[in-house]
């Protein structure tokens, strides 16, 4: 095997060092606290990983207010959960899902996604009144999955408000890719726990519309408000 030539007369005969490219290894991703879930987005992605469950959140149309933050936040785990947080504590914006009427349509609407039309498995679920937070595993596409609930749940909240041309949901939504085992229990946890977060509920099995409650939602109700 012979001797590699020295970079000095390499460089006086013209010839290239050779690069010698090493493999990043793969990193391993730490789940984050439940004040830390990470990298969310106001899109909504054009596709879906099939093996993949999804935190989603959508609030109601003007539910934050205008003023900008006075501090930007690190990260956008840390701006979602400052925005959460500016939701729990806004009690002058909208609160319709604080009506029983459009909280139980919302909830039947929710479940008869997972029971009835099967676009996605659902895990996790809770309505606040100004927001909602799902997680959920998309059989179809996720736009096609928000159009269906923001859709027609808007239609039909409006007409129990009696109200006319008037946005009920927010055009963005919010979204992250669960990565592992230990994150979907810990969005899970953050999902069921935030009624008692926000100070609404002492448990969390006391809230109603909430995949943690005590409460059943009847198949009976279900077929009655299931939506076209």
């Amino acid at each position: 095997m012979g001797q590699a030539v020295p970079p000095a007369i390499r460089a006086k005969l013209g010839l290239r060092t050779p690069q010698i490219r090493l493999r990043k290894p793969e990193k391993t991703t730490p789940s984050a606290p439940l004040s830390k879930v990470p990298e969310y987005r106001h899109r909504l992605p054009h596709f879906h990983r099939e093996d993949a469950h999804l935190f989603l959140t959508w609030r109601l149309h003007g539910s934050l207010p205008a003023k900008p933050p006075s501090h930007l936040s690190p990260t956008p785990g840390h701006a979602f959960v400052a925005a959460d947080r500016a939701l729990h504590r806004n009690r002058s914006g909208p609160q319709w899902l604080n009506d029983q009427r459009i909280a139980h349509l919302l909830a039947q609407t929710i479940l008869a996604g997972h029971r009835e039309r099967a676009f996605y498995e659902l895990a996790a679920w809770v309505i606040m009144p100004n927001h909602v937070h799902l997680l959920i595993l998309p059989k179809v596409a996720v736009p096609e999955i928000t159009r269906w609930l923001k859709g027609s749940t808007a239609r039909r909240a409006n007409q129990l408000l009696g109200h006319t041309g008037l946005s009920f949901w927010q055009d963005e939504s919010y979204d992250h890719w669960v990565r592992n085992t230990r994150e979907f229990d810990q969005i899970t946890a953050y999902i069921e726990e935030n009624p008692v977060s926000a100070g609404l509920a002492t448990s969390m099995d006391l809230w109603p519309w909430s995949s943690a409650s005590s409460v059943e939602l009847t198949s009976a109700n279900l077929s009655r408000a299931e939506p076209s």
